[in-house]
């Protein structure tokens, strides 16, 4: 059973999509990614809903 899912958030400093490979079996997650784009810091939030689906929210980095 594949747990991995991508999806697509757009970069909160450039707009320019950024796709994420989500692994669903870890949980909940936070973690930093950097822009393909534009090579700035991103705060990746991964909740897992009840259904399994991964809700994604991204946020510049602090600092």
């Amino acid at each position: 059973m594949n747990m991995l899912e991508t999806v697509s958030v757009p970069c909160p400093f450039c707009g320019e999509p950024m796709d994420l490979e989500i692994d669903c079996g870890a949980g909940s997650q936070e973690y930093t990614e950097d822009c393909p784009v534009c090579c700035k810091p991103v705060s990746v939030s991964v909740r897992i809903s009840d259904g399994g689906a991964p809700l994604v929210e991204v946020s510049p980095e602090d600092g």
